[in-house]
């Protein structure tokens, strides 16, 4: 079985997540800058097989799409063309960032850790990566 990867994607940094080969664990793997996600995607796809790539859709409370929801966009067109052979899907990411920090928070991690906007990106795909699993197990994927 291939692994999911959850792509939080922000203008300058992008939070990674990944399961493992049974896609029952979600897992933190790393964060990137936005220049270096495509050739990190095609490094880490040249020794994992990758079945879905999973990235947040940003939306407001009233269902708005954000500022960033148009780079988004651009970045998900680019992936189906970059990738044709992988399934591209949108999860959900409303209030990702507000659980990273609450997890970080409640981890028991100092106050310099609980800073750092990378950890925050990666525990949001993470979030997201979860989101999607879940969404996928009870027949709505």
């Amino acid at each position: 079985m291939a692994r999911l990867m959850a792509i939080d994607y922000g203008t300058k940094r992008v939070g990674v997540a990944v399961t493992d080969e049974f896609q029952i664990i979600a897992s933190g793997l790393t964060t990137v800058y936005s220049t270096e996600i495509v050739k990190f995607i095609e490094d880490y796809f040249s020794n994992n097989e990758v079945e879905t790539l999973v990235v947040g859709e940003p939306k407001r409370l009233n269902n708005e799409a954000p500022k960033v929801a148009e780079a988004i966009d651009n970045f998900v067109r680019h992936l189906k063309k970059k990738f044709p052979n992988t399934a591209v899907v949108r999860q959900d990411e409303r209030f990702t960032s507000k659980l990273a920090y609450q997890a970080i928070s409640q981890s028991g991690m100092g106050k310099k850790k609980r800073q750092n906007k990378e950890l925050v990106d990666e525990i949001s795909a993470t979030i997201i990566l979860q989101g999607y699993m879940d969404r996928k197990n009870a027949g709505f994927g």
